[in-house]
């Protein structure tokens, strides 16, 4: 079965069981205390917990859904059998529709019947001091006719949160075989019935507290590309068609580890730039920058032409593009991007190998000096080195890098008369009173943007997530397709006509539930607090051109935000798009 005759039927599958098919959400989660998307029901945390309702949203307790999705820590382990770095997350959630009967038997009859596989083991949670044993699992698994059924403690079969907290609960894996006979893990279906009110960390340290969820919910999670392993029995992931095509292009004399890990590489790297990411030294630009570094450096070494890894991009936006079409959208600028990055890197990428030539055994200080002169990451480092550089681990450069970070820091705070930044929102920085002056221009754009959108577009336009620097804005938004130049054009014709109509800016604080009736709008992913501050866009006594839970910064009048400009409309993922503006 093809990877996208997988996708097919799992979604199809689902929705016959009554699920609500949703489209994937941005690499880029609106959750500061993570980087990436790294599974599925992140983009549902709220309806777990009961912030949101899903009958409203999905007219359903229960959605299926393919996720886009990022592990950095899986980055070591790529060139193995079943590791990588960007991957697709098959996935069914139920928010108190059905629990650990159901959830246990569709996955069963979806491996057995609608793929066809057989099952190896299960694994269920064997029980700890704060959680009872799973004896309900067990038991559905015996009546299903599964006889290897192993118990496994906290740290293997316990979903911990993801991020800083939030939902979790204990789990049931299921293990397939691949075409070496290896057990692999393919899908963990997990039992959501406890908030954490810490990390995964803290969990297993026996430092966070388990609070019982309101209403359990179920949420699973399957890697299509150990699913396809399975179903096309290769012997690792690489040799399924999610991956051969972008390896053709590779020469053959490259060992297979290195094959790997560029083809890994540059899928990540094509789907971030496609996200509009850009290789930098911070956040997941700073991720970006590794994967493509670390592919450029074994170009550089190897003496392969440079046409050879932009054919492997071409080929993800071509295997890819049919269920991802924002990769085809942004073809050009992610060939840009990434020359742009590989133009950069290659002024300096000789000199730095050539100090690592030099250097006779290399500790985390000097692997650290080589990154900061001359932009070789910590994988580069290794790689190259070998030998040279055992003795030290990627836990230890990484806290030379923070100590690095924290120097800045406080140099910055320094420079800035002891206090360091003014604004620090996640959302929105300033360090001085001019860029606090800036970016408050452009917050407030963003509620006059959205008020625009949503006049033209309809009322299912909803924001999905904003970031603002002292040059421009950028609003995602819930749209189905590409807007049409007419539409750009009216919309800023909608902002302008609000900015020159002079309209006050105020706020008052009132009860969320009151503000929620009053039609206030809302970020759906953002918690609020019992007392929220409703900032209007409108003259008082009449109907407000903009209404919103902030919590500020603002301009007291519109007429100070100055003329904008939509720079840029494009696609984030399915059923999402970004605009970026600049205000004049």
């Amino acid at each position: 079965m093809t990877s996208a005759e997988i996708r097919k039927k799992f979604l199809e599958f689902f929705a016959s069981k009554g699920h609500t098919i949703v489209p994937s959400s941005s690499l880029l989660p609106d959750d500061p205390s993570v980087l990436f998307t790294t599974a599925g029901m992140q983009q549902f945390k709220k309806y777990y917990t009961g912030e949101a309702d899903p009958m409203k949203d999905f007219h359903s307790l229960n959605t299926v859904s393919i996720q886009k999705s990022i592990r950095t820590s899986d980055i070591d382990e790529v060139g193995d059998d079943t590791h990588d770095t960007f991957f697709e997350m098959l996935g069914n959630f139920s928010f108190g529709g059905y629990w650990k009967e159901e959830a246990i038997r569709y996955a069963h009859e979806f491996i057995t019947k609608e793929m066809g596989l057989s099952l190896s083991y299960v694994t269920v949670f064997e029980g700890s001091a704060a959680v009872p044993k799973d004896e309900e699992s067990k038991k559905i698994w015996q009546l299903l006719g599964v006889q290897d059924i192993r118990e496994e403690g906290m740290k293997d079969v316990f979903w911990g949160p993801t991020g800083n907290s939030g939902p979790c609960g204990p789990t049931t894996e299921i293990y397939l075989k691949n075409k070496k006979g290896q057990d692999v893990e393919v899908w963990n279906v997990v039992f959501n019935e406890f908030f954490c009110d810490g990390s995964r960390e803290q969990l297993l340290a026996g430092e966070a507290k388990l609070i019982p969820l309101a209403k359990k919910g179920i949420d699973t999670g399957m890697g299509l590309e150990r699913l396809a392993m399975a179903s096309q029995n290769t012997e690792n992931i690489f040799a399924t068609d999610l991956f051969a095509p972008l390896m053709r292009p590779l020469p053959e004399t490259l060992d297979m580890g290195t094959r790997r890990i560029i083809a890994d590489h540059l899928r990540a790297s094509t789907f971030l730039l496609a996200e509009g990411v850009i290789p930098s030294n911070k956040e997941q630009g700073y991720v970006l920058r590794r994967l493509l570094r670390r592919v450029l450096t074994t170009e550089h070494r190897l003496h392969f032409s440079p046409q050879i890894l932009e054919d492997v991009i071409l080929s993800v936006i071509q295997e890819y593009g049919r269920d991802y079409p924002e990769l085809v959208e942004k073809k050009n600028d992610i060939i840009n991007q990434y020359f742009g990055e590989s133009g950069k890197f290659k002024n300096t990428l000789g000199k730095g190998l050539k100090e690592l030539e030099r250097l006779t055994a290399i500790d985390a200080g000097e692997a650290f000096k080589i990154y900061a002169s001359y932009g070789l990451p910590y994988e580069v480092v290794k790689d190259v080195a070998g030998e040279k550089a055992t003795g030290f681990t990627r836990a230890d450069f990484d806290a030379k890098f923070k100590e690095h970070q924290e120097k800045s820091r406080a140099g910055a705070e320094k420079k800035f008369g002891g206090h360091g930044l003014l604004l620090d929102t996640g959302e929105l920085k300033a360090a001085n009173e001019e860029e606090l002056k800036k970016v408050t221009r452009l917050h407030t754009a963003t509620h006059i943007l959205q008020a625009a959108l949503r006049n033209v577009l309809g009322l299912d336009v909803k924001q999905m997530g904003s970031d603002i620097t002292t040059e421009r804005l950028r609003f995602d938004f819930t749209f189905p397709r590409k807007m049409t130049p007419e539409e750009i054009k009216q919309t800023e014709k909608i902002i302008n006509a609000a900015v020159s109509r002079a309209f006050p800016v105020s706020f008052r604080e009132m009860p969320y539930e009151e503000a929620m009736k009053l039609g206030v709008l809302a970020f759906f992913k953002e918690k609020y607090p019992a007392l929220v501050k409703v900032y209007t866009i409108g003259e008082e006594g009449k109907e407000a051109f903009s209404r919103e839970l902030c919590g500020g910064p603002h301009v007291r009048n519109t007429s100070e935000v100055g003329e904008i400009k939509i720079a840029k409309e494009e696609a984030v993922g399915a059923g999402v798009r970004r605009i970026r503006a600049v205000v004049k």
